[in-house]
């Protein structure tokens, strides 16, 4: 799944997304213990979908914060 259509998605659908992968990755690796993996390179893509979900979500809660934070003035 590309950056692009991650930050398309609201924080809800980020958190199933990445329960999703992480699931994925699970199984996957679970896999590649009893038998051999085809497409060994899965591992990696996974991985970076999960960053960059982790990425957005950081983001997010950032502009969120900043945005919900009252002005103090001296």
């Amino acid at each position: 799944m590309s950056a692009k259509e991650l930050k398309e998605l609201d924080s809800k659908q980020l958190q199933e997304r990445e329960a999703e992968l992480r699931k994925e990755l699970f199984d996957l690796k679970t896999h590649a213990a009893t038998e051999k993996v085809k497409d060994t390179s899965e591992f990696k893509k996974i991985k970076k979908d999960i960053a960059r979900i982790k990425t957005l979500q950081g983001s997010q809660s950032a502009k969120h914060a900043a945005t919900t934070q009252p002005v103090t003035s001296k």
